[in-house]
């Protein structure tokens, strides 16, 4: 089993910047990619923001490159989301996910509020 932890959410002006952390206990030997994903206010689904493969190889959504970047520190087994220049139409909540040989993990999720 595989469980996810995040933090770094919280309330911020816009043009401010944000780092999410994702930290991953248990058989994180066997994940292969991480990535965040949010849902939007009103929205049903959840919209992919990054993704970061084991080996490094990164993903982003079209219009959020350049202003959030995924990175990972294996050792501590955590991905973080530096999310900078921050716009109100960021607002959502921001989950976790890792894919590994034993399924699919979502983290709880974690509030990302950008108003002034």
């Amino acid at each position: 089993q595989i469980q996810l932890t995040e933090s770094g959410g919280g309330l911020v002006q816009p043009g401010g910047s944000l780092r999410l952390s994702c930290s991953a206990s248990g058989t994180v030997s066997n994940i292969y990619i991480t990535g965040w994903y949010r849902q939007l206010p009103g929205k049903e689904q959840r919209e992919l923001v990054a993704t970061i493969t084991r080996l490094g190889a990164k993903k982003y959504r079209d219009s959020l490159e350049g202003r959030f970047t995924i990175s990972r520190d294996a050792a501590k087994s955590t991905v973080y989301l530096q999310m900078n220049n921050l716009k109100p139409e960021d607002t959502a909540v921001y989950y976790c996910n890792t894919n590994s040989n034993i399924g699919t993990t979502w983290g709880q999720g974690i509030q990302v509020t950008i108003s002034s």
